[in-house]
């Protein structure tokens, strides 16, 4: 049942299905992060779940430390948080959002690719494709797993910071894309975030990360997805890193590129909310 297993970074709920029902080790993990018909996160994820699934909190596995919200972690806090999820090097790890549109499970994906592990997937559709499928929920309390034991590897190449971005300016080794609402990045809308300045990084390309997803909560297909990056000139050979708004939204289209092409994006983790701030002392562009 392993061929069920795409290299492309997303898996259809059929599959799922099947393959929790077979030997394969595969985790499950829920880390939705918006609120869902007017619950927390966590209350959705006990109202009903993937049976077995554990919850995975952005806001939980993150840099505690950081005045900017859900920062990278270190390897080893990383490490200790999912090892405490029942979660080792050797499974599948697969990863669902109950609100749709692929936000913190897509950032999940590129957490665990960032740190090491590639056996790792975001369930197309999220919870609603499961449900829409007829398979069960379970809900209530989840019981604690069984800790994994999980090593982290980080791959710096997968991360870009402000001073990156800064010395990008000036040498051009990559391409940022932005991921927000093209308003926003324009300028010509407010920021959700207080004392933050509107535009967008200097010769930053504008590709909101609505335009990689069908009208539901699907990916766009590969050959949609292909026509889209060569409308904005994104060759497969380029060096990419992707920004939004905190981090969130910039690892959708991460996981686009990778759906359609096997393409590796770095994400700027700080984003707007670090790049944007009114005190950053950063150039910011606005569109004409």
């Amino acid at each position: 049942m392993t061929e069920l297993l795409s290299k492309n970074g997303v898996i259809p709920a059929e599959d799922l299905y099947f393959l929790l029902g077979g030997n394969e080790k595969i985790k499950v993990l829920d880390a939705t992060f918006a609120a869902v018909r007017g619950q927390s996160p966590h209350q959705a994820f006990l109202g009903g779940r993937i049976e077995g699934a554990q919850f995975f909190d952005i806001e939980a596995v993150a840099d505690q430390e950081s005045p900017l919200p859900h920062m990278l972690p270190t390897p080893e806090y990383f490490a200790d948080c999912v090892s405490s999820m029942g979660i080792s090097n050797d499974d599948h790890v697969v990863i669902y959002d109950q609100s749709g549109l692929y936000m913190a499970s897509s950032r999940a994906w590129w957490m665990f690719r960032t740190f090491g592990h590639d056996k790792v997937y975001v369930l197309e559709g999220g919870l609603s494709a499961w449900k829409a499928r007829g398979y069960a929920l379970a809900s209530g309390p989840s019981d604690a797993p069984a800790p994994g034991n999980f090593k982290a590897d980080f791959r710096a190449e997968l991360v870009v910071s402000r001073n990156d971005i800064l010395s990008n300016l000036e040498t051009g080794d990559f391409l940022v894309l932005d991921a927000r609402p093209a308003a926003r990045f324009a300028g010509n809308a407010p920021e959700p975030r207080p004392g933050m300045r509107g535009g967008h990084i200097p010769r930053s390309v504008s590709l909101p990360f609505m335009e990689t997803m069908e009208p539901s909560t699907f990916l766009k297909s590969t050959s949609a997805l292909e026509q889209l990056f060569e409308k904005h000139e994104l060759h497969a050979d380029a060096r990419l890193a992707v920004s939004c708004g905190s981090g969130v939204t910039a690892c959708t289209v991460a996981l686009a590129l990778f759906k359609a092409r096997g393409q590796e994006a770095a994400i700027y983790d700080g984003s707007w909310s670090e790049w944007g701030d009114e005190n950053a002392g950063t150039p910011v562009e606005v569109s004409a």
